[in-house]
C-alpha cells in the first residue's frame, strides 16, 4: 500500500481548484439545461411543432450527438490540439464556448417559416448545438482523471461539479421562466432568457478553464497513436465502465424526463406555472444538501458503489409515493425533495465512477483513454437524453395533449405517470444492476492503482 500512498500523495487538489471545477459545470449547465427543461416546451407551444416530431428532434438529435462525442474524445486523446501552457483538454473548452453560446441561442429562435421549415431548422439548429456542447464538455469531463488518482478526492472533485452542475439547474429552473414572463409575447421571452444564460455559461466555463490543470501526466511514446477501432475493443473489455454506462441510461434519462415534465405537471397537474420555480428551489436544494453529504456518506456505508444504491432506492420512494399517495401540493413538493435528494448521490459519483474506469482500462489493457472513455459513457448519457426527449413526446401525443388548453384526465394521467412512475422504476433497476453486476469496490481500485504505480516504477 506503500505505493498507494505515494501515487496519490501528490494529486492533493487545492479548494480553488474544486471551486472552479464546479463552476465549470454551472457554466455547461446554464446552456445544456435550457434545452433538456424548456425545448421540448417551445418546439409544441411556439413552434407550434406536433409533440411526437418535437420528441423524435431530441431522439435523432441525441444519437448524431453520442456518436460525435466518440469522434470527440478520439481527437482530444490524440493530443494533436494540446498546448504546453494549456495541456490537452483546456484548448477544446476555451475555443469552442462562443459557438456553443451562439447555438444555444439559435435553438430557441422562431423563424417564419411553415411547421415543415421549422421542423427542419430546429433539427439542424440542436444538432449543431449538440456537436458545439460535445467539443466543449468531453475535454472538460475528461480533465477530472487527469486532476487527481485519489478517490476521496475524486469523490470531492465529483461533489463539487455535482453542486456546480445543481446551481446551474438551480438557477435555471427558478430564473428562466420569469424572465420568459416578463415579456408579451413567448417568443421574445424565450429569446432574451436563452441570450442571458448563454452569457453567463460562457463567463463560467472560461473562469472554470482558466482555473484548473493536468496533474496526472502520461507520457505518450512518439509513435504510439490512439486508433478508435482499438479503442473500442478496449472498451469492451472494461466491464466497470459498461455497466456504469447501462445504469446510466436508466438514471439520467429518468432525471431528463422528470425535468421535462415537470413545467407541464406545473402547468396542468397543480395549474400554477409559478409554482415551478419553487419547486425548483426547494428540490435543487435538497440536491445541495445529497452533494454535500456524499463524502460522509461513501464513509458511513462503506463505499462509492452502496452510496450509489442508497441514492437511488431513496430516490424511488420518493417518486412512488408522490404517485401513489399525494394530493396536497405541499405534500407533493416534500417528496419531490427527498426524490431528488436520493438523486443527488448517484448524480455526484457517477463522475468519480467513470473517472475510476479509466485506470481500470489502463491496467486492463495497458492503454490510458480519457477522452475516448468519457466519450464513450456520454454516448449513453447522450442516449438517455433522446429517450428523455423522445418519450414525453411520444406519451404526450398517445394520451391526446393540446398545448394550452385543459387537458383530458387521460392527459393529465400521462403526465403523472411520466413525472413519478418512469423515474422510479428505472431507480430500482438501477440498484439491481448496480448490485448484482458492479464489481470495481473502492478496495479493488486501490489495489488496481498500486499495481499500476508498481509498473510505471519498474518502466522507470
Amino acid at each position: 500500500m506503500s505505493d498507494l500512498g505515494q501515487a496519490v500523495s501528490t494529486t492533493k487538489l487545492k479548494l480553488k481548484e474544486k471551486i472552479a471545477y464546479g463552476l465549470g459545470d454551472v457554466g455547461n449547465n446554464f446552456l445544456f439545461d435550457l434545452g433538456q427543461i424548456y425545448l421540448l416546451k417551445f418546439y409544441t407551444d411556439v413552434l407550434g411543432l406536433p409533440a411526437v416530431w418535437a420528441g423524435s428532434i431530441f431522439l435523432v438529435s441525441k444519437v448524431f450527438d453520442a456518436f460525435a462525442d466518440m469522434t470527440v474524445g478520439t481527437i482530444v486523446d490524440s493530443g494533436k490540439f494540446s498546448s504546453k501552457k494549456l495541456g490537452k483538454f483546456r484548448p477544446f473548452m476555451i475555443y469552442g464556448l462562443i459557438p456553443l453560446a451562439l447555438l444555444t441561442v439559435v435553438c430557441f429562435t422562431n423563424p417564419d417559416f411553415t411547421v415543415t421549415g421549422k421542423l427542419i431548422f430546429a433539427y439542424a439548429s440542436y444538432m449543431a448545438f449538440g456537436l458545439s456542447y460535445s467539443i466543449v464538455n468531453i475535454p472538460f469531463g475528461s480533465m477530472a482523471s487527469a486532476m487527481t488518482q485519489d478517490p476521496i478526492e475524486r469523490s470531492q472533485l465529483a461533489a463539487f461539479r455535482q453542486a456546480g452542475s445543481n446551481t446551474g439547474l438551480l438557477i435555471t429552473t427558478v430564473a428562466f421562466m420569469p424572465i420568459v414572463l416578463m415579456f408579451d409575447t413567448q417568443e421574445h421571452g424565450y429569446f432574451v432568457a436563452a441570450c442571458v444564460f448563454a452569457a453567463a455559461g460562457v463567463i463560467a466555463t472560461l473562469y472554470c478553464a482558466l482555473n484548473i490543470k493536468e496533474h496526472v501526466h502520461v507520457e505518450r511514446r512518439a509513435h504510439e497513436r490512439v486508433h478508435l477501432g482499438n479503442a473500442f475493443r478496449s472498451i469492451l473489455k472494461n466491464t466497470p465502465l459498461l455497466i456504469l454506462c447501462l445504469v446510466n441510461l436508466f438514471t439520467f434519462s429518468a432525471f431528463n424526463v422528470k425535468l421535462a415534465v415537470q413545467v407541464y405537471y406545473c402547468q396542468y397537474i397543480l395549474n400554477d406555472m409559478t409554482m415551478l420555480p419553487y419547486m425548483g428551489f426547494f428540490s435543487i436544494g435538497c440536491v445541495f444538501i445529497g452533494v454535500a453529504l456524499v463524502t460522509r456518506m461513501v464513509k458511513l456505508l462503506g463505499g462509492r458503489k452502496q452510496t450509489y444504491m442508497f441514492g437511488c432506492a431513496v430516490w424511488a420512494v420518493g417518486d412512488l409515493v408522490n404517485y401513489l399517495f399525494v394530493t396536497d401540493p405541499t405534500v407533493f413538493i416534500i417528496f419531490s425533495c427527498v426524490a431528488f435528494f436520493g438523486s443527488a448521490f448517484v448524480n455526484s459519483l457517477n463522475w468519480a465512477l467513470v473517472a475510476d474506469a479509466v485506470e481500470y482500462g489502463e491496467w486492463k489493457t495497458g492503454t490510458r483513454a480519457e477522452g475516448i472513455i468519457y466519450s464513450f459513457f456520454t454516448f449513453f448519457r447522450k442516449c438517455s437524453q433522446a429517450v428523455a426527449g423522445f418519450v414525453p413526446g411520444l406519451v404526450l401525443t398517445l394520451v391526446g395533449y393540446v398545448p394550452n388548453a385543459v387537458q383530458s384526465a387521460g392527459a393529465l394521467e400521462g403526465i403523472k405517470g411520466l413525472m413519478f412512475i418512469y423515474p422510479g422504476v428505472l431507480a430500482i433497476a438501477t440498484i439491481i444492476v448496480m448490485g448484482t453486476c458492479y464489481k470495481l469496490t473502492d478496495e479493488k481500485f486501490k489495489e488496481l492503482v498500486a499495481e499500476l504505480q508498481k509498473r510505471k516504477n519498474q518502466q522507470a
